[in-house]
Formats: structure tokens, C-alpha cells, sequence
């Protein structure tokens, strides 16, 4: 009786799904939809929120409200989304639109006029249900690459309203708009030995399985013989028959001798959930191989909303005297399913491939506050941390902290601190502390009590006292002192700093602060003189750009400029 109630409850929680109106929201673009990016989809550190949808290569399509309601929020950033719109609907849902050129109209006047009140390109705004309405088609802003982006496109997705919690847009009716025939493609199954005792094909590490495609359509394993607990694991992908790209899988599911085993489906959760990706991805062969291996089990359970599994957490002990099945399903949203049956035996295998050795001086207890000092370094870990148990490498070799390696992931931020006893006062203002990624060094907000300096991070791997005493750089490709350059529409910039890197930046014609606008990708900053504040005739052009560590430039140049 307790099994089938579990049984019931499983099936329910991951085979239904909420209510969502269906024809209530139109598309944000006018061009046929296709995604180079879905919702749910693997990324770092982070699942997708949203759509990705295609803007044929070219930035200035069109962008509109795809309902009535009202601008609930507005963020201009140079990473992430880049400028991004909120709408509130009447219905209790949000939808948001990144990466955009520049917004329309009322809005992007009302944007403008903020940058210049604020004296700051980064902003954020928010606003009541009376002060900026949109209707349903309104033209709210042009489709653009700022931010994060890595090409033109536009990011589209939908939030609760009261709860933040974002939502595949698929469940909206979104699916009308797109044509999907294709099976996901599961590229790679793996089975993981998951104790010291266990051996899997005479293996103690994780194995990649061989499959075969069976007259049903289905595909078969080669045989799993293993002894102790096992767990598996795949890596798997999906496409539709118009976007072109390969995106995430929506929905997996594991059944062991035909019973829910492990399952997931990307409906909606929430972004403090975001950074469990890295929990149930095999994080270190992510980090080794960039391959993603989702993991069908749960070593140690973790908070990730849209999981549900069973007793032992998708984790199967194997037992002499009785021969099991494992299924694998992997559905888009449109129904294509692929499946993949294994068939396991117990044997007491002897063992050929070793596990891997562990280079390592320290036991970290995952589940309790841990502080390890060495020398003049020290780091804390507050309980929670990581996610599971493990042999931590720590060490201090020539001032540089070695604090394992980067294929351990952290859910939330630890502490490292370094004592300083040989710089004096004026020179430690100059100084951070530093992750050191090969030739890179990458800087962190630090804070100095005395003659020790702290950081938080979210990165294991080596970290050092850097000192910073550089000023920024800035260039100009095409000089204009003295010229006349009416012809122009802008006045750009290059800007750059190698080593604690660029914390502000302001610039002033005639003395009088103006907008330029920061592109990450590029390091460029522009200024268009359509904000009217160039004067007829001569213009003294002056800009101030200062690192994280106060290390501040100044650039001047004069130029002539005729509005008529």
C-alpha cells in the first residue's frame, strides 16, 4: 500500500502539470520563431530561463508586448541580459524581453532621461501598474546584442508575477508557433560505480555504454554486470525541424523494473534553484571534457524543485539473484521520445580499470562549517557549501594558496582570507586577492580588518595577494582632435584594464556629464549625439575611467561639430 501511494503521487507530480492560458499572449517578434536557446537549457552555472529566438543575424527587428499590462521593470546592464524589459499582465504572469537594442517611444525617452538623472549607464527602475501601460502589440523596443549576449537575438521568457518563478514559455501555447517531428538525441550513457566497494564491468570508475537501435524504435544497452550501488547518467540534447540548433531536452525519466526511478521535467522552478545544475550534472567531467553528463540520481540529495525520485534517490543496489531492467525516457515537449533499456546482473567482477587517484591532504564534511588555515592563508567553508563529501588538495606554494582544482563545485560563497605583514598601509589600497587562472588573474571584491585581507567566492582553485598600481586604458582608433566631424552620429572609445579590471567610467562634453554606452564584448564605449548635448561649433570631450583598486585615468580631446 505505501508503495503504491508513492507510486500515484510520483506519477502525478511528474506527468501533470499546472493550467496555463494557451492563447492569451501573441509572439514578441513579426519573423517565423526559431530558438537557439530553450527553456531549461544547460548553461553555466545556471538552467536557461527562457527562449533564445533567432533575429536572422541582424540586431533592430521590432520587439512587442505580447499582452496588455503594464512596465514593471526596466535593467540596463553591461552583462547578463544586457537592456531588458519587464511587463506585468493582468493574468499574474511577467514577460521579459533581453539583449535589446533600445527600447521604443515613451519608454526608451523616459530610459534615457533616467541615464542622465543618474549620471550612470547601469540602471534599474521600477514602476507601479499606472505609470507606464502597454497594449498587446505595442512596439516596445528593438531587438539588439547587449549584454551577455553572444550574438544578435532576442532572450523571451515568462515569470510568476508574485512568486519570480519562471516558466517555459511552451506552456503558454508557444509550441503553435514551432514545428518539432525530431526524437531527442542521446548522445552518451554512462553507468557510475557510486562506493569504493562497487565495480561495474570491471570498472571502479563512471562507463560509457554502447547502444543499438531496436526493431521497435527503441535502443538496448550492452549488458550492465556490477555489484553494490550504481547510478546512471546521460548526455542528451534536442532539435526542432525549423530552428536549426541544438538545444536542451525537456522532460527524463528512470524506471527500474518498471518502477519510477528518478525523474525531471523543466515546467517552472525558481533562479535560487539555478546553480543546482552543477548538482545534477557530473560536474568534474563537465569541467575536464566541456561534456554534459546529467546524473539520474542523487548521491546526496539537494533542493532542485523539479525533481522528483524515489526512496533511495535514483540510486540502485544490486543484488545476487535477480536480473533487473533500467529505462531511460527522454521526451521533448511535443511527445518524441527516445528510450534506451539496460538490462543489469549481479557478478562479483574482478577489477580491471582502478579509480581514479585522489591527490589530496584534507576531508571536507560537506555538511558542517570547516576552516583550514595555512601559513599566513586561510578559508572557511560554511556548512552547505558543496554538495557532497570530498578529499580537498590545500596547499601554499610561493605565496599562491592551492585550494583544490575548479572540478569541485560550490553552491554558495566561502571565505578566503590572507594575512599581509610586508606591505605598508598606502600600498595594500592597491591590493586584492585574486584567483589565478593561468596566465589570467581574475579579480574579487576584497575587504581589509587590520593587515588581513577576505574575499567571497564561489571557485576553488588558486588565489593570491595581487597588487594593482596601473591605470586603466584609453583609446581613441580614429582621433578627432581638433577636426571637424559633423558627418558622425557617434564618438566612440576603447577602454581596458588588465588587471583589477574597469569598476566606472564617466564622460563630459563641455564640462557637462553625457551617456556612453558600454559593450563588454567590445570594450567600447559610445556616445550618440543625438542625446543633444554636443554643442554647435567647438566641444571639449573629457573622460575618467577608474579600476577596482582606484587607479583612475583621464582623456581629453577638443573636436568641431555642426548640427545644421
Amino acid at each position: 500500500m505505501k508503495f503504491s501511494l508513492y507510486l500515484v503521487f510520483f506519477c502525478n507530480f511528474v506527468f501533470a502539470q499546472a493550467e496555463y492560458p494557451k492563447d492569451y499572449f501573441r509572439s514578441p517578434l513579426d519573423i517565423p520563431m526559431q530558438l537557439s536557446g530553450n527553456f531549461g537549457e544547460l548553461r553555466p552555472n545556471h538552467f536557461h530561463a527562457g527562449f533564445d529566438l533567432r533575429t536572422q543575424q541582424k540586431e533592430g527587428f521590432k520587439v512587442y508586448a505580447v499582452a496588455d499590462g503594464y512596465v514593471s521593470r526596466i535593467k540596463i546592464s553591461t552583462f547578463g541580459n544586457g537592456k531588458t524589459i519587464y511587463i506585468n499582465h493582468p493574468n499574474g504572469f511577467t514577460s521579459v524581453y533581453g539583449h535589446l537594442k533600445m527600447a521604443n517611444g515613451a519608454i526608451e525617452s523616459y530610459i534615457k532621461n533616467s541615464h542622465y538623472k543618474e549620471e550612470s549607464f547601469e540602471i534599474e527602475m521600477f514602476f507601479k501598474p499606472d505609470e507606464m501601460q502597454v497594449q498587446n502589440g505595442d512596439v516596445i523596443a528593438f531587438s539588439g546584442n547587449t549584454g551577455s549576449s553572444q550574438g544578435p537575438h532576442l532572450h523571451f521568457e515568462f515569470r510568476d508575477s508574485k512568486t519570480e518563478f519562471i516558466i517555459n514559455p511552451m506552456l503558454f501555447g508557444y509550441d503553435t508557433y514551432l514545428k518539432d517531428t525530431k526524437k531527442p538525441i542521446v548522445s552518451a550513457v554512462y553507468v557510475y560505480p557510486l562506493d569504493s566497494k562497487t565495480t561495474v564491468n570491471h570498472s571502479k570508475r563512471p562507463i560509457a555504454l554502447n547502444v543499438s537501435l531496436q526493431k521497435d524504435g527503441t535502443y538496448l544497452s550492452d549488458k550492465v554486470t556490477a555489484n553494490g550501488v550504481i547510478g546512471f547518467g546521460i548526455s542528451a540534447s534536442d532539435s526542432d525541424d525549423v530552428s536549426f540548433n541544438v538545444n536542451g531536452v525537456y522532460k527524463v525519466h528512470s524506471f527500474y523494473n518498471g518502477k519510477p526511478n528518478f525523474g525531471y521535467e523543466f515546467n517552472t522552478y525558481s533562479f535560487d534553484e539555478m546553480r543546482y545544475i552543477n548538482a545534477l550534472i557530473d560536474y568534474p567531467r563537465y569541467k575536464k571534457t566541456q561534456q554534459r553528463v546529467q546524473k539520474l540520481f542523487m548521491k546526496t540529495p539537494y533542493n532542485l524543485s523539479i525533481i522528483q525520485a524515489d526512496e533511495n534517490k535514483g540510486v540502485l543496489q544490486i543484488t545476487p539473484n535477480l536480473a533487473s531492467l533500467y529505462r531511460i525516457e527522454v521526451s521533448d515537449f511535443f511527445g518524441n521520445k527516445k528510450i534506451i533499456a539496460i538490462p543489469i546482473q549481479y557478478d562479483l567482477l574482478p577489477t580491471v580499470i582502478s579509480p581514479e587517484p585522489a591527490v589530496s591532504n584534507y576531508f571536507v564534511n560537506a555538511n558542517v562549517d570547516s576552516n583550514f588555515a595555512l601559513e599566513n592563508m586561510s578559508v572557511f567553508f560554511p556548512a552547505g557549501t558543496f554538495y557532497d563529501d570530498f578529499n580537498m588538495n590545500f596547499d601554499v606554494k610561493n605565496d599562491i594558496l592551492w585550494l583544490h582544482d575548479d572540478t569541485v563545485p560550490a553552491h554558495s560563497n566561502f571565505t578566503v582570507s590572507i594575512e599581509d605583514t610586508k606591505a605598508t598601509e598606502l600600498q595594500r589600497e592597491k591590493m586584492f586577492i585574486g584567483r589565478i587562472d593561468g596566465k589570467a588573474t581574475n579579480y574579487n571584491p576584497t575587504y581589509i580588518k587590520d593587515n588581513v585581507f577576505s574575499t567571497k567566492v564561489k571557485i576553488l582553485g588558486k588565489y593570491a595577494l595581487v597588487s594593482d598600481t596601473v591605470a586603466p586604458k584609453i583609446t581613441m582608433n580614429a582621433p578627432v582632435e581638433g577636426k571637424w566631424i559633423s558627418a558622425q552620429k557617434t564618438i566612440q572609445l576603447s577602454i581596458s584594464d588588465d588587471l583589477s579590471g574597469i569598476k566606472s567610467y564617466n564622460g563630459y562634453l563641455n564640462g557637462k556629464w553625457v551617456l556612453f554606452e558600454y559593450d563588454n564584448k567590445t570594450r567600447k564605449i559610445t556616445h550618440y549625439f543625438s542625446d543633444g548635448i554636443v554643442a554647435e561649433g567647438a566641444n571639449d570631450l573629457k573622460v575618467v575611467v577608474t579600476d577596482n583598486v582606484g587607479n583612475s585615468t583621464t582623456f581629453e580631446t577638443h573636436f568641431f561639430r555642426s548640427q545644421k
